[in-house]
């Protein structure tokens, strides 16, 4: 079986909020994320993460740097996808255009302490991801 590839952003308001979405669909519906998604076909893991994040939130990458990368394993409907998330620290050219859309039902800005993982966060590598930047 081969690993499929993932991106995520970490986006922080002028506060230094980090802006989480809401997953629309299964898995986990209802549960915090951060803006992503797979990676397609002949696409690099910059130009996917720049995708999603125009599709899911609006809004359009001014900047973005690789952090790190975390296996995960996705199960979707019936099916297991092991996957390595690619996370990148962006910054955006602005948020005056931000609206839900795609796999998103809606976004929060939250203080990096004031999310909770264990009951909040849906995804494995997300949890991990938050509690490195909590630590």
């Amino acid at each position: 079986m081969n690993t499929a590839a993932a991106v995520a952003g970490i986006i922080k308001d002028s506060s230094s909020r980090i802006l989480m979405t809401i997953r629309r669909f299964d898995p986990m519906a209802g549960k915090l994320d951060l803006p992503g998604g797979f990676v397609d076909m002949n696409e690099t893991a910059e130009e996917a993460l720049t995708r999603e994040i125009k599709e899911e939130l609006n809004l359009d990458i001014a900047s973005l740097s690789y952090y790190t990368s975390i296996p995960n394993i996705y199960l979707f409907k019936d099916v297991t996808y092991n996957t390595l998330d690619l996370i990148y620290f962006c910054s955006v050219k602005n948020f005056k255009h931000i609206k839900a859309s795609d796999d998103v039902s809606g976004y929060k800005f939250l203080n990096i302490d004031d999310i909770d993982t264990d009951n909040d966060v849906g995804l494995n590598s997300i949890k991990r991801i938050i509690r490195q930047l909590q630590n």
